[in-house]
């Protein structure tokens, strides 16, 4: 797998402020994989899709957003970053399409929406052992996910160790080149 050629979609909170520490981070998130030579996948709207897209074509990369023009159509269209727009017809497909066209994915803080991104990407990971496919890698960001991915675990009883957790975006970056084995910097 080349690098140019890999994605990483990233989930997080549509609602977060170009003013906040969660921008900012998901900014750097954006560009530190895209220093790393990947693409990123968002759901293309505001917030951190749209701090995820800054970052990654501010540092050269590209940004696909991956949208849902009937879900929300109060929506103004894609943020001003996107490189490449791939609408879809629906919620579910939508989700599906960010993870089918990714190698891996990163979870920043977010809330319902970025909960069922993550989920539905931890569930294919689980079932990728009954079709001999490696899974991909999900890695989240914050204790918040920290917290939920153990007690879901647990509540649950299915396998928690699917999921890396990881306290910074920094963290999130390194492991996810670490798993799709691309060399540092």
């Amino acid at each position: 797998m080349t690098p140019e050629s890999t994605v990483v979609a990233v989930f997080g909170s549509s609602g977060s402020d170009p003013q906040s520490t969660e921008y900012a981070d998901a900014v750097r998130c954006g560009r530190l994989l895209a220093e790393a030579g990947f693409a990123v996948a968002t759901g293309g709207y505001a917030g951190t899709m749209e701090a995820v897209s800054r970052g990654a074509t501010e540092a050269g990369g590209k940004a696909i957003g991956v949208t849902a023009p009937a879900v929300f159509p109060g929506r103004p269209g894609t943020n001003p970053y996107i490189t490449e727009e791939r609408p879809a017809p629906g919620l579910v497909l939508r989700i599906d399409r960010l993870l089918s066209l990714s190698s891996a994915s990163i979870t920043l803080p977010g809330s319902v929406g970025t909960l069922a991104e993550m989920v539905l990407a931890w569930n294919l990971a689980f079932v990728a052992r009954f079709t001999g496919e490696a899974p991909k890698p999900v890695v989240t960001v914050g204790a918040r996910w920290r917290r939920l991915v153990a007690d879901l675990t647990d509540v649950l009883a299915t396998d928690g160790s699917i999921i890396t957790c990881t306290a910074t975006v920094e963290e999130a970056v390194v492991e996810v080149r670490r798993r799709l084995a691309q060399p540092s910097g």
